[in-house]
């Protein structure tokens, strides 16, 4: 609810003090006295815009609204205050200053915020219907979220919000498949070509080094043959070294075993050069038959570098490098067939998202249109008695294309009016009047009243232009509203008047404007003021209270929901 308002230098008031009840509370005064001044500065201490009725007073170097809330644990305005990190007990403190240039600040609890923030903040605490000034209940983003609110399905709109990330979801992860699908499947051919060329060419790890050896080994076969057979009969020939060595063995092995003795460690060394001797044969012969090639030899091993050598400067590795490459261009090709099966399973999975979300929001769906249905009767049992009885109120259902729908729903949800007699339906702030738009106002937060509960809820003239028993109807509504919310507003109907809780008058005196709480006695007199003007009579007197005893008497039950 809304505690208490201070004002101080904002257009005629010099300084006020207001502290308000829970229910229903009213302003009172002469045309002209300042009534909508404290609501004007109300509105700035809750982020509304400066200037125009809320300007500095004459004189004044500064203005300041100050409002006081002390909201329910519910309410939304905790949530923004804990994303500020401004730490809020029990009241909730707005404080708008306004100097004569027009600069202006904006304070919570204290601390200095910004006015978006600060009108945020004001938008959960406070609730504003008038003449000219409907920003919550006519604004049509809000509509879908009251029609929820009066149909109290809150599992669903979270099955609904649920089942909607999970198809989301989904798609996201199919999109991004997609892509690299997309991505994949232009490289594909450049893949698959590459993969057969290196496979047909099979390079093999160090093959280049060894080709190269190869090839120098044949482009000198004949010398190099020549050189091998020579060396091998100087080592293997008659007189050749092996020769040689294993007569002077054969010799040693014939001395007396004195001598042999004595001449082992050169018999010993005479042995190791034999097998050393061995050894380069074996070499030799071997060589030699590496030079024993096949006719095009030389030819075939360097048409095979070539082939390295090229394939390397294509892909920009080395040949030795090229194996690698072939395993990478494996890998990709396997890529590419085991990204088409997770592709499928990626539009299985979205499709199965997809058909939980239009079951659960199907389901959204009937639930708000049975709650439209509910909610357009409801309106209407409030509008005969509030003599807008040839008007007509719906609530319509547009049904939202796939890529459209989201979290919310498949719908979106537009309050709308038609005022005369055939006429289609239209907004409400483009189709009623201002006096029709201020009683629609009442009976819509009549009708919502269990549902959209804010801080508080201010009225500015709701009864314009209306008496009698239109007047009295307008008073018991704003009583039975103010039994769920706190209501703020002014009037000038003394049916109204006699309902309130706490009574204000506002008095203007020269330049100045004055608030005074009524007590019981100055009540009755205000409100026989109300009744019978300038002049007031006793029997105005009589009928005042009898209008204010009435008023306190045991109050309807509230309506239920239709």
């Amino acid at each position: 609810m809304l505690a208490a308002l201070t004002v101080r230098d904002i257009v005629l008031i010099e300084t006020a003090a207001l502290e308000f009840a829970p229910g229903l509370n009213v302003l009172t005064g002469e045309t002209g006295a300042g009534k909508s001044i404290l609501l004007d500065a109300l509105g700035l201490a809750a982020g509304g815009r400066g200037g125009g009725r809320a300007a500095v007073r004459s004189g004044a170097a500064q203005g300041s609204a100050t409002a006081v809330f002390e909201p329910s644990a519910r309410n939304p305005a905790h949530a923004l205050l804990a994303e500020q990190a401004i730490a809020a007990e029990g009241e909730i403190v707005l404080r708008r200053t306004l100097s004569a240039d027009g600069r202006t600040r904006a304070f919570v609890n204290d601390e200095p915020v910004g006015v978006a923030f600060l009108r945020d903040l004001g938008a959960a605490l406070l609730e504003v219907h008038g003449q000219a000034d409907d920003r919550g209940l006519f604004d049509a983003s809000t509509h879908r979220g009251m029609l929820d609110a009066f149909a109290g399905h809150d599992a669903l709109l979270r099955e609904t919000a649920q089942a909607f990330a999970a198809f989301d979801r989904a798609r996201a992860v199919l999109a991004e498949l997609r892509v690299a699908a997309a991505a994949a499947a232009a490289d594909a051919e450049y893949v698959l070509h590459a993969l057969k060329e290196l496979t047909a060419l099979g390079p093999e790890e160090g093959e280049e080094a060894k080709l190269s050896q190869d090839r120098a080994l044949l482009m000198n076969a004949s010398r190099i043959a020549s050189d091998v057979s020579a060396a091998s009969d100087l080592l293997n020939g008659e007189r050749g070294a092996g020769a040689q060595i294993s007569a002077a063995l054969k010799r040693l092995s014939r001395m007396s075993e004195e001598a042999r003795k004595a001449s082992a460690p050169a018999e010993q060394a005479l042995d190791q050069a034999y097998n050393a001797l061995e050894d380069a044969r074996r070499e030799l012969d071997s060589l030699s038959a590496r030079l024993d090639f096949e006719p095009g030899q030389l030819e075939k091993t360097e048409d095979r570098i070539h082939d390295l050598r090229t394939a390397a400067r294509k892909y920009g590795v080395t040949p030795d490098a090229l194996p690698r490459v072939l395993r990478e261009f494996e890998f990709k090709r396997d890529a590419l067939d085991s990204g088409g099966g997770r592709a499928k399973e990626a539009e299985a999975a979205t499709s199965a998202a997809r058909s939980i979300f239009l079951e659960t929001a199907g389901k959204l769906s009937t639930s708000r249109a049975g709650a439209a249905r509910n909610l357009e009767s409801a309106v209407a049992g409030e509008l005969v008695p509030l003599k807008l009885g040839h008007a007509r109120f719906q609530v319509a259902l547009e049904t939202l294309g796939e890529d459209a729908a989201g979290a919310g729903g498949l719908e979106r949800v537009a309050f709308e009016v038609a005022t005369v007699e055939g006429a289609t339906f239209g907004p409400l702030t483009k189709i009623a009047s201002g006096g029709e738009l201020a009683r629609f106002s009442l009976a819509l937060k009549v009708a919502l009243a269990e549902a959209s509960t804010p801080a508080a809820l201010v009225f500015d003239e709701v009864d314009r232009g209306v008496g009698g028993a239109v007047a009295d109807a307008v008073g018991e509504r704003l009583q039975r509203l103010a039994q769920s919310t706190q209501v703020l507003l002014v009037t000038h109907s003394p049916q109204v008047a006699a309902r309130a809780e706490r009574h204000f008058r506002i008095t203007r005196s020269g330049d100045k404007t004055r608030v005074a709480l009524l007590d019981d006695e100055a009540r009755a007199e205000e409100v026989a003021r109300m009744l019978s003007g300038a002049i007031v009579t006793e029997e105005a007197r009589a009928a005042a209270r009898r209008l204010i005893a009435e008023a306190r008497s045991p109050t309807p039950k509230k309506r239920k929901r239709a």
